[in-house]
């Protein structure tokens, strides 16, 4: 089978670590798959209805051009359903078609509130469902939810196939971070040992993002603090769950490696890292 990637985008998973995007380009190409990224598609058409799809794209690496498929796969998003609620009558305000709400998920308007994908936040279904026992808490639960939220910081997310992890800050933007100062890399790179008896390898790649936490006058208030975690490999989506914990807490490099490593796995590798 021939299968072409194409992306609107320069990047792939753009908002995940670079270790991610460029392991993940190295197995796109190792599987034989074309990938083309800042590409668009501008037509699609049939010359028959049993003939081929024409797919008429630009790309900056093969320019304009015209190609075969048998299969279309038309993955480009989605928006939130919420045109028919004629929500601006009652007065709710919309932002670049989402539904504009603060930390307590309260929209503009009293009593009216919303969470899940139509806020444009985190669209996982995980998210949603805790946003919701939070509003639900706050609303209609004991005095000492009236405070509940969703901390929307550090939430993981995984993609399963090529399957890949990633939460808290990546790199480039822990370096950005102004509550964040000497920043520091621990990778590995390594084949699991489920390839070990086989012909194909496919690469494992772990990433700790490790940093000073620093308070408004510029103070070390915590040393090298695990603020991003991202893998990519198998079993990557198992893994990252409990390593989220870890993360969220504030949980910093020295406790990482003090951490006894269950051998021989691949998860071992994240509280062995020098």
């Amino acid at each position: 089978t021939d299968t072409t990637i194409v992306s609107r985008s320069k990047e792939i998973l753009r908002t995940f670590d670079p270790v991610v995007k460029d392991t993940l380009r190295e197995e796109i190409k190792k599987e034989g798959l074309r990938l083309l990224t800042d590409a668009k598609v501008t037509s699609v058409t049939r010359d028959q209805p049993s003939g081929p799809l024409k797919v008429e794209f630009n790309s900056n690496e093969t320019g304009r051009s015209v190609e075969d498929f048998d299969i279309l796969i038309w993955a480009i998003g989605r928006r939130p359903n919420i045109d028919d609620l004629n929500l601006e009558a009652a007065g709710v305000t919309l932002a670049e078609g989402h539904i504009l709400v603060d930390e307590y998920q309260n929209t503009v308007v009293p009593n009216v509130y919303a969470l899940g994908d139509v806020c444009g936040k985190a669209q996982l279904t995980p998210v949603a469902i805790a946003a919701g026992r939070c509003l639900a808490n706050r609303l209609f639960g004991p005095p000492n939810f009236r405070d509940a939220k969703l901390d929307y910081s550090n939430i993981p997310t995984v993609v399963f196939h090529g399957t890949c992890g990633t939460v808290g800050l990546t790199e480039p933007q822990a370096r950005e971070n102004a509550n964040f100062t000497n920043v520091k890399i621990y990778t590995s790179r390594f084949t699991n040992m489920y390839y070990a008896m086989t012909e194909r390898k496919q690469v494992t790649s772990y990433k700790l993002v490790v940093a000073d936490k620093i308070d408004e006058s510029g103070n070390v208030v915590k040393q090298e603090q695990v603020v991003g975690l991202h893998i990519i490999g198998r079993d990557s989506a198992e893994i990252l769950q409990g390593f989220a914990v870890a993360v969220k807490m504030g949980a910093t490099k020295s406790q990482f490696d003090e951490t006894v490593a269950l051998h021989p796995t691949a998860a071992e590798e994240l509280v062995t890292m020098r």
